[in-house]
Parts: C-alpha cells; structure tokens; sequence
C-alpha cells in the first residue's frame, strides 16, 4: 500500500467503451452514462472520506501505463477492465508488478453471457471480483476496499 496521508487513496479504472454507457445495450448495461456512475462513485467514497481518481480509457497500453504509475500514489485500485477482462496479459502483469490491492468490477452478470466472457485473466490475483449489480458492483467495491484497509490497520503495529 502507498504511505499514509490521511485520506485513503483508490484508483476506479474503466476500460473500453464504457465511454458509451447510457447509449449501449441498455438492457445489459443499463441507463446510466459513465458520467453518472462516476459521480456516484466520488460520492460513495467522500462518505467513507476516501479520495478517487477516475480514469477511461478505450486503449490498453493506457490502462497498463495508469496501473504502472498507481504505484506508491494510490492503496487500492478498483478496476472494469471489460473487454479486456477476457484477453490482456499486460493488465493482469502490471496488477501483480505494482502489488496494490485490487477489486475487479462489471457491470453486468458475465456468467449469463456468452462463454468467452466468463474467463478472466485477473481474477486470481485481485482481492475479489463483483459482478452483475451495476452501478452498485462499483459502489460494493468501494466498501470492500474500505473493509480490507479497516482490517489492514487493525493489523499492522501502531508505531510512537
């Protein structure tokens, strides 16, 4: 995890075209726009007093670069790789290089969709994976990453 400031620092990370939530297959994704979704997500972690920064990006060569540069700056990502849940090496490589806690997110239920979205290439290395809520998979993701630094601290040895 990153130095203590204070403020517990999460990384949200949307991957390829969740640019275009409230447009798309509404019956999968849902009505909100990836705007919307983000103000939730900024106030859901306020209330935990918790700072966030929010990155999309269509490109996986970014996605891996924001994962590379969250290291010593940021003590959780919460990630939606989407399509590239199914296929990219690099972003489950640059999860394990930095080594910060990590959730995995999607909005829709992937094990009711076709077989190819059911496999993903980070699942065994991230702390947990929620599926299939919508907006609310973020927002569980939000309290499981405040959960694992309420336990951390309670763990680790309170220094003079």
């Amino acid at each position: 995890m990153a130095k203590p400031t204070g403020k517990r620092r999460i990384l949200i990370i949307h991957g390829p075209n969740l640019n275009l939530l409230g447009n798309r297959e509404k019956d999968i994704y849902g009505s909100l726009t990836l705007d919307q979704i983000n103000q939730r997500i900024r106030k859901a972690a306020a209330r935990h007093k918790a700072q966030v920064e929010i990155f999309q990006s269509n490109i996986e060569g970014e996605l891996v670069e924001k994962i590379q540069k969250a290291y010593g700056k940021f003590d959780a990502i919460i990630i939606n790789p989407a399509a590239y849940t199914h296929t990219s090496v690099a972003i489950r490589d640059a999860i394990l290089a930095v080594g910060i806690p990590t959730i995995e997110v999607h909005l829709s239920n992937v094990y009711k969709r076709e077989d190819f979205r059911k496999l993903s290439l980070i699942s065994d290395i991230v702390e947990g994976k929620i599926v299939g809520l919508g907006l609310n998979s973020y927002l569980l993701a939000i309290e499981a990453v405040i959960d694992l630094f309420n336990k951390r601290e309670k763990l680790s040895p309170k220094t003079p």
